[in-house]
């Protein structure tokens, strides 16, 4: 128990110390914590590389914990953070200029990672996570591209370039050796076409145009997710049929009425009032054989609910509805053999308990 309270000890000492450092050099020019300066950055960085790590084999799901980014438009993301961290960890560790284009190009990345790092925040909608994660991060990511104008300004300073300098490599030094007023907002400029760059290459590999923003979008259950909807018909930790009984064909289902499942509405088809009516009296008469029977079919509903996207499409649960029907007229068929009133016992299925007590005690 005390592991996580020292972790998020350990993890707001450092984002204070982040903070010092960061207020040292705006007014100052200097860092506080010079000697700290490399271990301070790795720890910091260690929250994104979890995250992508962490996200690595994640899927959209609504019974679980969802992925942050999209499986499908996830290499986007995973690419355009991994080169911030790339011009990040580049920036730290160098020991001189880089050449100007590189220059600009290592800047551009560090803007768009602070800008990530803030959307990245609002997607995992976790407070705590903001103050021990998103903000140093930022905070450390402002701190070197400070670092790197400084750098740049000492350098180019008394530098005469060369006289066969290219255009644009002249553009380049002139814009890096700016000053800070004019040199971010054109830099922020310049993002623009640095993304379109990775977003390009990224098509080679499968990617869409837009997979920066559906890695994002395309989720469930987070900051930007615009898939929420597809979980309505997902009851999770109960029957997938519930499911089919909302996603299939209505003509081939049949849902016969709305139920209620913890505190929730559910369409009700036949199939499922009678398997959970057979689940039920399996439950009263053999205990001992319904308890690793449920567990079985809780362990198989969890993997079918990872993959509930598919539901979405009819014939899938259309499909599922035929397959299971020798098992439905088997549940009916024991019902009606151990049952002296297996109707009502089915119509009583997903009701109020009030409306139970009626039919129990209608004559």
């Amino acid at each position: 128990m005390i592991i996580p309270y020292l972790a998020a000890g350990i993890a707001a000492i450092i984002a204070i110390l982040g903070w010092i450092d960061l207020l040292c050099f705006l007014f100052s020019g200097e860092r506080c914590f010079k000697k700290l300066k490399y271990a301070l950055h790795v720890m910091v960085m260690l929250g994104p590389v979890g995250v992508l790590l962490g996200d690595r084999n994640a899927g959209n799901d609504c019974c679980g914990d969802s992925a942050i980014f999209s499986p499908t438009h996830r290499l986007s993301a995973t690419v355009m953070i991994s080169l911030c961290l790339a011009a990040f960890f580049y920036s730290t560790f160098r020991k001189k200029l880089a050449p100007p284009l590189l220059e600009v190009i290592l800047n551009c990345l560090l803007i768009i990672g602070v800008v990530l790092d803030i959307i990245v925040g609002i997607q995992m909608k976790e407070g705590q996570f903001w103050f021990f994660g998103n903000l140093p991060v930022a905070t450390l990511f402002l701190l070197v591209l400070g670092e790197n104008h400084t750098l740049a300004i000492t350098t180019l300073r008394d530098q005469q370039p060369p006289d066969d300098e290219g255009r644009v490599i002249r553009i380049c030094r002139k814009l890096v050796s700016s000053p800070a007023w004019l040199k971010f907002p054109l830099l922020l400029l310049l993002c623009l076409p640095v993304i379109t760059i990775v977003i390009a290459t990224l098509l080679l590999f499968g990617q869409k145009p837009d997979s920066i923003v559906r890695a994002f979008t395309d989720t469930y259950k987070h900051g930007f997710s615009q898939l929420d909807y597809q979980c309505a018909g997902v009851v999770c930790g109960g029957h997938f049929l519930c499911t089919i009984a909302a996603k299939g064909n209505p003509r081939l289902v049949r849902p016969v009425r709305t139920g209620i499942r913890a505190g929730r509405l559910i369409q009700c088809n036949r199939q499922l009032l009678i398997s959970n009516a057979f689940e039920e009296l399996l439950e009263q008469k053999l205990p001992w054989l319904h308890k690793p029977i449920r567990s079985l079919y809780n362990k198989v509903g969890d993997q079918i609910h990872r993959y509930y996207g598919a539901f979405n499409r009819a014939w899938v649960s259309n499909t599922i509805y035929i397959l299971m029907k020798p098992l439905e007229w088997v549940f009916l068929l024991v019902l009606y053999l151990a049952d002296p009133k297996p109707e009502t016992r089915i119509a009583q299925q997903y009701l109020h308990r009030n409306h139970r007590r009626l039919i129990n005690n209608y004559k």
